[in-house]
């Protein structure tokens, strides 16, 4: 199995927009990690005062998922959306019509990478995100708005590396940016 994706620039830049924009008082709305790895964004969340009760997680890696047990209760194997319950309880696997969402922050640090032939095939799902690197983001963005309330934000990471990224009708707000030797990142808030 692969290992765990530990912290790096891009889990440290979105977890500091997440301290910027979200304090105890946001304690009672429903937060969901896409990709939690690490659990660094967890982490984040319970810091500033977010209830644990109000947080759920999820990961393709079930190494991932059982460190992040340790911090988030609900935390589970799914890749994507594949596993999320809607607001009745149902995945999608049981149900083809969701009927509602039921999360108001959404956050995702997804592997966002073109796929480099020369990076070891362990490391891959971790990095690359498709053959533009925006496959997966793209994949995300359309089965999230099920995911959201009418309110609900998302928070994605990407880079000046990901290409063809369909952001698909969402308002779109760059929060930070951080400039690395190759690429720059980039955290969205989107709506």
């Amino acid at each position: 199995m692969h290992d765990v994706y530990e912290p790096a620039e891009d889990s440290y830049l979105l977890a500091n927009v997440l301290k910027k924009n979200f304090s105890a008082k946001d304690n009672e709305l429903k937060f969901l990690e896409i990709g939690c790895g690490s659990g660094i964004q967890i982490k984040t969340l319970l810091e500033i005062g977010i209830k644990k009760e109000n947080i759920s997680c999820c990961d393709i890696n079930p190494l991932a998922v059982e460190k992040c047990k340790e911090i988030c209760v609900d935390c589970f194997v799914s890749n994507l959306f594949e596993n999320v319950k809607d607001t009745q309880g149902r995945t999608p696997k049981n149900n083809k019509f969701l009927q509602g969402a039921k999360y108001d922050v959404i956050i995702f640090n997804p592997p966002y990478l073109p796929v480099d032939k020369n990076e070891p095939e362990e490391s891959r799902l971790a990095t690359s995100g498709g053959k533009k690197g925006s496959e997966l983001v793209n994949k995300f963005l359309k089965s999230a708005k099920k995911y959201l309330k009418e309110n609900g934000m998302i928070f994605l990471l990407t880079s000046s590396l990901t290409q063809d990224v369909d952001f698909g009708g969402y308002e779109m707000e760059i929060l930070a940016k951080k400039k690395l030797f190759f690429e720059e990142l980039f955290v969205w808030k989107l709506r």
